[in-house]
Formats: structure tokens, sequence, C-alpha cells
């Protein structure tokens, strides 16, 4: 029997998808519907179904960052799930998502569209079984990054770059260089700026950052951290495949994301 959860935050959607998935694929068992992206994540870790259907546009995560983080957190012998996303009608969002080459259905659900499918996640989940379990991960990563250009979706403009940080400490304004910074890392509505020798909170996020900063020096490599690459002294892989960094002038390690380990590759 082949496992599922739903992710989806409109109670009414969820049980048309549930009810038109065990019509179509009786043998399915639906494990867990939830309704949000933070739940989502909990009960995929829990539960570890062999296929997810995450909705887009969730409270606490967004189905994009739900399974960017299941590929950070999962581990153990069972194979990564299989990912559909589900997705309001949009001209941009299914443009993206047919060039990620990632599953997705359209709401409203259509029984003739989720057909094809179901009939693609059997097709994966047999070659998966026949593969010992490989290639879910790698598929997912490589949708993820294919599709991380288009989120936000509309065309983002081009704005200045930083060339000073001004963040509050106590009742002084500090003034920190761009280029004094060795990483930033996301703290719920702030950042964490981090220097050499110091750090300091922002109250902004990384996404309204990150298009300021120069991306030649300045990586992403988790969708909570930004490095400055001149600030990277080696990437280590431990054993089960998860990269850190080891860094000037901090002794603390910073995590890699799987969506951005292909950066540290031997060139």
């Amino acid at each position: 029997m082949t496992t599922a959860l739903i992710a989806e935050d409109e109670p009414i959607l969820a049980a048309t998808l549930a009810h038109t998935l065990q019509a179509l694929w009786p043998e399915l068992q639906i494990v867990a519907t939830c309704p949000n992206g933070v739940s989502a994540l909990e009960q995929s870790l829990a539960l570890r179904p062999q296929v997810l259907f995450l909705d887009i546009k969730m409270p606490g995560k967004t189905g994009l960052e739900a399974a960017e983080e299941l590929a950070e957190q999962w581990s153990g012998p069972q194979p990564f799930p299989q990912i559909v996303f589900v997705t309001a009608y949009d001209e941009y969002a299914v443009q993206a998502f047919d060039r990620s080459a990632a599953d997705y259905v359209l709401k409203p659900v259509s029984a003739e569209r989720l057909a094809r499918t179901v009939q693609r996640l059997k097709d994966r989940l047999q070659q998966q079984a026949a593969q010992g379990g490989a290639g879910g991960m790698e598929a997912l990563i490589a949708q993820l990054r294919a599709l991380a250009p288009a989120a936000p979706l509309a065309a983002v403009e081009q704005v200045e770059r930083l060339s000073i940080i001004r963040a509050a400490v106590g009742n002084t304004v500090r003034m920190i260089p761009v280029a004094d910074v060795v990483y930033l890392e996301a703290m719920d509505k702030y950042v964490n700026v981090v220097t050499a020798d110091s750090e300091a909170l922002i109250r902004t996020s990384l996404r309204e950052l990150l298009p300021q900063l120069d991306d030649k020096v300045f990586w992403q490599v988790h969708r909570g951290t930004i490095v400055n690459a001149s600030c990277v002294l080696s990437a280590v892989r431990d054993e089960a495949g998860k990269i850190s960094l080891n860094l000037k002038h901090r002794n603390e390690k910073v995590r890699v994301s799987p969506l951005y380990a292909h950066l540290f590759r031997q060139m």
C-alpha cells in the first residue's frame, strides 16, 4: 500500500483532493491532512509518507519552503517522498513549474489531470523501488533550484547595492561596512548581521536584503543564511552527506542546504 500526505489550508479543497485521489487510486492510504506548511513538515518527518501533495500558498510555510526543509532534515532508510505541488491557476506559476519539470496539479482539481499525475507517481515509485530508493531527493533539489529564480514569480526590480548596513545597538546606530560582514542569518522578523568580532540585529528579512547584495560575493547557502564567499575557508561534508562551512574569524559552522550544495562542488 502506498501512503500519502495532503497539505492544504482550505478544508473543502483538501477533502476534494482526498476524495478524488481515493477514487483514482483505491490502494492509496492518506495518512494525514495538514492545514499549514509547519504541520506538513512535522507530519512528513514523523509519518514518512511516500507521496506528498503540497499546496504552494499555506500559512506558516509555503509548499516550496516545506519541501526544501524536508530535504534538509530527511534521514534514515526510507526513500525520499515523491512531491506534487498544488497551485491555483496562474500563468506565471504554470510556466515556472513547466520549466522546472516539477509535477503539479491546478486548483480546482480536475479528475482527468489528477489521473495523469497518479500514473506518473506510480511509474516513479516503481522506478524508485527498482533503484533501491535513490533519486527522489536529487530530483526535488533540481526542481526547487529551477523554481528559485521564479520566486517571486514577478520580475524583481533592480535595486541599489548596499555598501553600509545601519544597525541599532541600544541607543547607538552602528554603521557596518557590507565588506565586513561574514554572514547574515534570519531570526524571526530580524536578520543577525555577523562580522568578525560582533553581531547586530536589523529589522528586515533576508528576502528584502538579498537583492541589495552583490551575488558574486554574498551567496545564499540556506533559506535562512547568506555568507560572504570571501570568508569561507572550507566546505566539509559529513557521513550523512550534509555540508557545513568553516569561516574566517568565526568558530561556529554554517550549515548548507542541499539546494545550495552545488555551490561547493570541486571545480
